[in-house]
């Protein structure tokens, strides 16, 4: 369960790079209802996905040179410099920084071991988004990869996370991830990860992080994706216990998935 009460470890940013903002503002506020906030004249075109005047994403050009539009999901530490070299001594890449995003935080993006991007947000000015965990704004992060088990220990060496692996069926096992100090549940797990299936390695698939957004209506908003030039991956399906799933490919070519959740019971 992810929520705005930050702590080491729990992602506590998301935003996307796209080759044009002005139609990503069109899609995603047309799909979610989101407003866009320019962060300013120095800040090179980056600026914030809102939900009712509070911050639920970034986005912001394409910097990186042959890169294509993705979802990047941030994580908290309160030391970026420090785990840049824990990122590196557990097998993990540097793709930039650190660096001081003004006064907001001090930023930096890993690649880790199986290939899958992400960042990690050290909080100043800015501790993180500031609705999450709630409808229409990111509810999950999800990991799917080409080696789990690399993955696993990877993300547990760098962020001392908790894992809780749960079977699935069929030999596949999700992994549930949650804080260091914590037991991997629905209520504290912040991640969950995954093995590629070899039909989808085969097909081209490679190591990511996919956010997952809660929504009312999942396939009312499949539609609503659809109807703006999203692409389909995965249908509407239900998941007992969880919710109802889609996954989705934006006009740009970043996947992210929605989840309707199943009510709460107690």
């Amino acid at each position: 369960m992810l929520t705005t009460q930050y702590v080491p470890g729990a992602p506590n940013w998301l935003d996307i790079g796209v080759p044009d903002i002005d139609a990503a503002v069109a899609f995603y506020g047309g799909v979610f209802g989101w407003t866009f906030q320019s962060a300013g004249p120095d800040a090179g075109g980056y600026g914030f996905f809102q939900l009712d005047g509070k911050t639920v994403a970034g986005a912001g050009p394409l910097t990186e040179e042959g890169a294509g539009a993705a979802w990047t999901v941030h994580f908290h530490s309160p030391d970026v410099d420090a785990l840049a070299k824990s990122v590196e001594q557990a097998g993990g890449t540097v793709r930039f920084g650190p660096c001081d995003v003004f006064t907001a935080g001090r930023l930096a993006g890993f690649t880790d071991p199986t290939g899958a991007e992400f960042a990690v947000w050290q909080p100043r000015d800015v501790p993180g988004l500031e609705a999450i965990g709630v409808s229409n704004a990111l509810s999950w992060t999800e990991l799917y990869t080409t080696d789990a088990a690399a993955a696993k220990e990877f993300y547990r060496t760098v962020f001392a996370w908790e894992t809780a692996d749960n079977e699935m069926g069929g030999n596949m096992v999700y992994t549930v991830a949650s804080p260091a100090g914590t037991v991997p549940d629905s209520n504290t797990g912040h991640a969950g990860l995954m093995q590629l299936p070899p039909e989808n390695r085969a097909a081209g698939s490679t190591s990511q992080w996919h956010p997952y957004f809660a929504v009312e209506d999942c396939d009312a908003t499949v539609s609503a994706a659809t109807e703006r030039g999203a692409t389909v991956v995965i249908a509407p399906a239900d998941a007992e216990g969880i919710g109802r799933l889609a996954m989705l490919v934006d006009p740009f070519g970043a996947p992210f998935a929605l989840i309707t959740p199943s009510p709460r019971q107690g």
